[in-house]
C-alpha cells in the first residue's frame, strides 16, 4: 500500500533513469522579467533562518510545555498543549521538502545542516526524496514518471481516519504519516529492501545509482538509531513521555496537515504541459502558511521551482493575471469532492481548471533559469 495515496502497488515500472531518457516534457510557465525572476530566485539567510529556527523554535516550545504540564499532573491542558504539539510536529515535512530543494539559504552549510535536523525529528529520508522529488517536479502527473502523486485519488472524510488524524495516525493513508508504515519502510530501507507495500517507489528509483542507494540505507539506518537513542534515553531517565514528545510528536494530530496538503494536486488533470491544470494554490491564514512553509503557492512553486518559498507570494503577483484565481482551503476541498462524486462513475474525470490564456505545449521562458528546480538530486539527474 502507498502511504501517500492509499493505493496499492500493482505493477513493475521502468527504471527512472531511463524514463528520464525517453520522457520530455516541454511545460508551460506563466512569463515573469528575467530580471524579477533571478531576484526572486535569490536566496535569504535571516529569512531562512527565521522560517527554520521559528518552526523549530515552535516544536521545542510546545513539547517543552506539555512535558511541564504532564509533570504538574494538569491533564486537559496537557491534552491541549500535545495536540498543539502534534499539529506542529505533523508539518516537519514542509521543511523538510524544501531544504531538499536547496533553496532555502544562500549559505550551503546552513541548509544541509538543518535539512538534517529536520529529516531526524520527522522520520524522513531526504536521500530517496531528493530522488522522488526531482522526478515529481520534471513529471507533474505524468504517472509514467511521477508516482509521488498518482491520480485519481480520494481525499477521505470517513470517520476513523478523521478520528486517527486527531489523534494518532497508527495506519497512515494519503497525504498522512501513519505510524506503523513508517516504522516498516524505514526497516526495509534500513535492510536494503526498496521494493515494500510502504514505499511509493520501488526498485526502479535505484537501479543503476548503486552508491546513492547505499547513501539512502544509511541514512534510514542513522535514523532507526537516533529515535532508538531517543526512546531508550526517554525511558531510562525515568520520564518515557519524552519518547512520546519527541521521536512521536509527528503521528499526533495530523489532520491541519492533512486538511491543507490534500489540496495541492487531488482531482486534477493528469498528463497535462500546464501546470495550472494540474497544480493548485490555496490561501491561509498567516500561522498556517508558516509552519507550510508557503507551500500553499503551490502553483508558483511547480511553474518556478528554484524561487525560495518565502518568494512565491511575490511570485503570484508578478504572474496573477496570467493565473487562475487561488482556491479557498473550502473551495479547494468542495471541489475535489465533486470531483470525487464525478469519478465514481466516470473514472477518467478530472477537474479542469480555467486559466487566463490558452497557454499549451511550449514555454513562454524556456532557459534554464526558468527550469530551474533547485538543486535536487545528484549532479547525474540533472538534464
Amino acid at each position: 500500500m502507498n502511504p501517500l495515496t492509499g493505493t496499492a502497488k500493482s505493477k513493475k515500472f521502468a527504471p527512472m533513469r531511463d524514463v528520464s531518457k525517453t520522457l520530455q516534457i516541454r511545460w508551460y510557465r506563466c512569463p515573469v522579467d528575467k530580471k524579477l525572476l533571478r531576484e526572486l530566485m535569490t536566496p535569504d539567510d535571516s529569512r531562512g533562518l527565521f522560517l527554520a529556527l521559528g518552526h523549530l523554535g515552535l516544536w521545542v516550545a510546545s513539547g517543552a510545555a506539555a512535558f511541564y504540564l504532564f509533570l504538574q499532573q494538569l491533564w486537559l491542558p496537557f491534552a491541549l498543549v500535545l495536540f498543539c504539539h502534534g499539529t506542529i510536529a505533523a508539518f516537519l515535512t514542509a521543511p523538510h521538502h524544501e531544504l531538499c530543494h536547496r533553496t532555502v539559504f544562500r549559505t550551503k552549510s546552513l541548509n544541509e545542516a538543518f535539512l538534517r535536523i529536520y529529516a531526524l525529528i520527522g522520520w524522513s529520508n531526504f536521500e530517496i526524496y531528493q530522488f522522488s522529488h526531482n522526478y515529481h517536479h520534471r513529471f507533474t502527473l505524468h504517472p509514467e514518471g511521477d508516482r509521488e502523486e498518482i491520480m485519481p485519488a480520494t481525499p477521505s472524510l470517513r470517520a476513523l481516519y478523521i478520528l486517527q488524524l486527531f489523534t494518532v495516525n497508527i495506519f497512515g493513508g494519503y497525504q498522512s504519516k501513519g505510524l506503523l508504515p513508517t516504522m516498516h519502510n524505514f526497516l526495509c530501507i534500513a535492510t536494503n529492501r526498496f521494493d515494500n507495500p510502504y514505499n511509493s517507489w520501488g526498485e526502479e528509483l535505484y537501479e543503476g545509482f548503486d552508491e546513492h542507494r547505499k547513501r539512502a540505507t544509511n541514512w534510514a539506518r542513522i535514523t532507526l538509531l537516533f529515535h532508538a537513542a531517543l526512546v531508550a534515553g526517554a525511558f531510562t531517565i525515568g520520564h518515557p513521555i519524552l519518547a512520546l514528545l519527541t521521536s512521536g510528536s509527528p503521528f499526533l494530530a495530523n489532520w491541519w496537515r492533512y486538511f491543507v496538503g490534500v489540496t495541492m494536486h487531488c482531482g486534477l488533470k493528469s498528463n497535462e504541459t500546464d501546470f495550472r491544470k494540474s497544480v493548485r494554490t490555496v490561501t491561509l491564514d498567516p500561522v498556517s502558511e508558516f509552519l507550510y512553509w508557503h507551500m500553499n503557492w503551490h502553483l508558483e512553486h511547480h511553474m518556478y521551482a528554484g524561487v525560495p518559498c518565502y518568494n512565491l507570494k511575490a511570485l503570484h503577483k508578478a504572474t496573477a493575471d496570467d493565473m487562475p484565481e487561488p482556491r479557498t482551503l473550502l473551495g479547494a476541498w468542495r471541489e475535489m469532492r465533486e470531483t470525487w462524486k464525478r469519478q465514481l462513475t466516470d473514472p477518467d474525470f478530472a477537474f479542469d481548471t480555467p486559466v487566463p490564456s490558452r497557454g499549451g505545449v511550449g514555454e513562454a521562458n524556456p532557459d534554464s533559469l526558468a527550469r530551474s528546480i533547485g538543486d535536487i538530486g545528484p549532479k547525474e539527474l540533472a538534464r
